[in-house]
């Protein structure tokens, strides 16, 4: 008796995802338009569960995911869910689409007392944040793209590793690597 690799409770839309993924991986591009086609309808329920009161911006949302997919299709190993690296790109989309939504709002709030605006000067986050980005910049991909995944983002070393196609050891070592990278450049800054 042979046993499968596959568990046994796979859902009919995992294993249709990742059979029209892994057909258009290897070339056949009716799949590949069918799976697209498929993956919309499947992020669009993801994101109304999560964003229901944002309705008329998940469609944005969806093109970016689907984008992000494409670009990184690469990424993908044969071996994993197809629907939680999906996932963990949807998040991702979600969060950054959120924090941009976040800042148009700020920018359209009421000001209510101007006098407000000058009692305290607040632009030491916006210059650390400014001088972080700059210092990761110098850094190499390899550790950059996972400090900014885990440590900044807070994603889980999986999903930093499924969006950046780095192993989970190798995003490990690159956010060690990066941050002790970052601690000598801030040090040979300061002398």
């Amino acid at each position: 008796m042979t046993r499968s690799t596959e568990p046994a409770d796979v859902s009919p839309v995992e294993e249709r995802l990742r059979t029209l993924f892994l057909g258009a991986l290897d070339g056949d591009s009716v799949a590949y338009r069918t799976f697209l086609q498929e993956l919309a309808t499947h992020v669009r329920a993801f994101l109304r569960r999560r964003l229901p009161n944002l309705q008329d911006d998940s469609e944005d949302i969806v093109q970016e995911v689907l984008l992000a997919i494409h670009r990184g299709r690469h990424t993908y190993r044969r071996d994993e869910p197809m629907t939680a690296w999906v996932h963990a790109i949807a998040r991702y989309k979600m969060v950054d689409f959120l924090r941009a939504h976040a800042r148009r709002e700020a920018l359209n709030d009421p000001l209510d007392d101007v006098h407000d605006l000058f009692a305290e000067p607040s632009i030491e986050p916006a210059e650390a944040r400014r001088d972080l980005g700059k210092l990761l910049d110098q850094l190499p991909d390899r550790q950059k793209l996972p400090i900014l995944h885990v440590k900044i983002e807070g994603l889980s070393v999986e999903e930093a590793a499924r969006l950046t196609g780095l192993s989970e050891p190798a995003v490990k070592i690159g956010v060690h690597r990066g941050l002790k990278a970052l601690a000598l450049k801030i040090r040979g800054g300061r002398t």
